[in-house]
């Protein structure tokens, strides 16, 4: 196989990358033909899973705006993925020129299309570190950098906590993440279940056995366990809701979606 100019040296073209199949559902051009069948298979499954894809990505945004209207503009956006249009920095700053982002993600290809979109750019920085070890996040020399940890951040866990088992300690990994914030900081995060949504439970486990398969596990995980990682943060109105259900624009046409949204604020 053919590599193309953007991939990085070292990548295994024949091992599926969980941002890259991501990258796929989002019509995004930074995936390779092994990423394109995991993701055909899984639509397979599901055909509701690119628009479940586009509601993260569109509440991403309304969360990134509901935190600069508060006066918070640092993030820190873990699982950040690949860059696609209309990314945290770019809303960000359409409200304030000021924001600073921290992107951080442990997939090669997602850092480094992330750094060759954001050189120059000096408000902004890619970490390559993993959410099951968040000590290195928070140590990394960019974060030190660009966020003043003193004050309010907001912090952006965006379909990524379903791919951390439970033996991950994701709970731990949230919990030592937020006693780094400062008060007044905000957690925005979205996480797939299949409680009361439109993907029935038989359909949640195909979808899950194509993440098996390409060795990225990916959990279903209940409101009730969801809302466990928002402990130590005062919810922010209307609460953990379904993804299209988090204070959606006007002219917000997101169908019903397998998966919870919220956003809470450090006391």
């Amino acid at each position: 196989m053919e590599r193309p100019l953007w991939a990085p040296h070292g990548i295994d073209l024949s091992v599926p990358s969980v941002s890259r199949i991501y990258d796929y559902y989002l019509g995004g051009s930074h995936n390779f033909e092994v990423d394109r069948e995991a993701g055909r298979r899984a639509i397979e499954a599901f055909p509701g899973l690119p628009k479940i894809m586009q509601a993260n990505r569109a509440f991403m945004r309304r969360a990134v705006r509901y935190a600069v209207g508060r006066g918070v503009t640092q993030f820190l956006d873990i699982g950040s993925g690949i860059p696609t249009f209309g990314n945290v920095h770019e809303v960000a700053r359409a409200a304030a020129p000021e924001a600073r982002v921290v992107y951080v993600d442990h997939d090669p290809v997602a850092v480094a299309h992330s750094r060759a979109v954001l050189a120059g750019d000096e408000r902004t920085a890619v970490v390559a570190a993993d959410l099951r070890a968040p000590h290195d996040i928070l140590a990394a020399d960019e974060v030190a950098r660009l966020l003043d940890l003193r004050r309010p951040v907001a912090l952006l866990l965006v379909a990524v906590l379903h791919f951390m088992e439970d033996r991950d300690e994701p709970w731990k990994a949230v919990a030592e993440l937020r006693d780094a914030l400062a008060p007044g900081s905000l957690l925005a995060l979205t996480h797939a279940s299949t409680d009361g949504g439109p993907m029935k439970p038989e359909e949640g486990e195909e979808v899950q056995g194509v993440y098996r398969g390409v060795g990225s596990p990916l959990l279903m995980r209940s409101k009730g366990d969801v809302a466990g990682f928002f402990e130590g943060f005062e919810m922010v109105e209307p609460g953990l809701v379904p993804l299209s259900a988090w204070r959606p624009d006007a002219n917000d046409d997101s169908p019903d979606c397998a998966g919870y949204a919220g956003v809470g604020r450090r006391p």
